[in-house]
């Protein structure tokens, strides 16, 4: 018998069109989307039944933490945490404070990542989402403290973690202080670890620089969405330290899974079915 099937409630959670229970300033959508792949425009609606996948070329389109949430979590069970969680300007970097309120107005988001609690396929979990609309979900001190509080409740809560990862990596107008972001969240990660709770990272496109070099590439089990670009540097900058040409797509998530440095390249329609299996796996026996 296939274990998968052992509890009905995983495939009866999954694919449903989930509705936020937090409250959230964030924006409505555009009525019309455009494809970067093939140009083609389809309204909010077309787009969330889709995927967020083109119907006529398969490009992905850029999700919002609401929306992947809303595609992921079961229906009423997300609870966000954290939220008035936000940073500072340390180094009173030329225009900063500017700039991120006009972020905070523009997305409606306090901060880069969303985290909360939810159920996937019935399945417990701490659910962190970036979004990359807000200063390219640049790792500053409120990500690394909204991440490295979201391994300790997980930790507390004796609950597995997942995170969406999508990020330019850290946040230079916070200086050495972003860079610290690394070491802490990281710390946090290995503690998670060390309770023997599982924990799975989601590299979406782009999953780069600081945010590779720690918490993203730490997970038990790591998955990839198809054509997500993955790094630490870019391309360019990678051929003129090394000199030598690389090839191409070497950073996409195809390459990345072929060289073992990604487990799973999930395609995105699959991912709470993905996830809620390797949940479940995870989680039979244990009493969360």
């Amino acid at each position: 018998m296939n274990p998968f099937r052992e509890r009905k409630n995983i495939l009866d959670a999954i694919g449903r069109v989930t509705r936020l229970t937090f409250s959230s300033d964030e924006k409505a959508s555009e009525v019309m989307k455009t494809c970067p792949g093939c140009g083609q425009k389809y309204d909010s609606n077309e787009w969330a039944h889709a995927d967020y996948v083109c119907p006529s070329c398969g490009a992905y389109i850029s999700m919002t933490a609401a929306e992947r949430i809303k595609k992921i979590a079961d229906e009423g069970t997300f609870r966000e945490f954290n939220r008035g969680r936000t940073g500072y300007d340390p180094i009173d970097f030329p225009g900063y404070e500017e700039k991120i309120q006009k972020m905070r107005k523009d997305t409606g988001l306090k901060e880069a990542v969303v985290t909360g609690s939810c159920q996937i396929g019935g399945e417990k979990a701490v659910l962190c989402v970036m979004d990359k609309r807000f200063m390219m979900a640049s790792m500053g001190t409120a990500v690394g403290e909204k991440v490295f509080l979201a391994f300790e409740y997980a930790v507390k809560k004796k609950l597995p973690i997942v995170i969406f990862t999508a990020s330019g990596g850290a946040r230079m107008q916070e200086g050495i202080m972003a860079l610290m972001q690394m070491a802490r969240t990281s710390a946090a990660a290995a503690r998670h670890d060390e309770a023997g709770l599982l924990y799975i990272a989601v590299m979406t496109d782009p999953t780069t620089g600081g945010v590779t070099a720690s918490f993203a590439s730490l997970a038990d089990i790591t998955l990839a969405e198809k054509g997500a670009l993955i790094g630490f540097a870019g391309q360019r900058v990678i051929e003129q330290t090394i000199g030598e040409e690389l090839p191409e797509g070497f950073q996409r998530a195809d390459f990345q899974r072929e060289k073992g440095f990604v487990d799973m390249v999930v395609e995105r329609q699959d991912m709470k079915t993905v996830l809620a299996r390797l949940l479940y796996m995870h989680g039979r026996g244990r009493s969360y």
